[in-house]
């Protein structure tokens, strides 16, 4: 399944104002949006989206850890699309993510 490109060009508006957002890339199926060349958040292949998240916070409402190939991802989170339906909803997550890619080391 391919991304919701709809879902990704909402992403990309928010994103726009990240001074530090310079980079879009097709990643596992899905749109990764990076910040100082972290991902932060990603228009997943299989609906939804993946936020990176601090892995000592709990889960917030909405989301469940992320899982891939079996595994957990830590720091990750998976956000069904009913909870991205409005503006300030996926603002919210865009926040997170971009958040906590800011917290990391730059990657050039």
């Amino acid at each position: 399944m391919a991304y919701n490109e709809d879902l990704a060009d909402r992403i990309r508006e928010i994103m726009g104002d990240e001074e530090e957002h310079a980079a879009e890339k097709k990643m596992f199926g899905g749109l990764a949006f990076f910040v100082n060349g972290n991902i932060a958040i990603a228009a997943s292949g299989q609906g939804g989206v993946l936020v990176r998240c601090s892995p000592t916070k709990a889960v917030p409402a909405h989301a469940q850890p992320a899982i891939m190939r079996g595994r957990p991802m830590e720091g990750w989170l998976r956000v069904g699309d009913d909870a991205l339906r409005t503006e300030a909803q996926l603002r919210k997550w865009v926040r997170i993510g971009t958040d906590s890619a800011r917290s990391l080391p730059p990657k050039k």
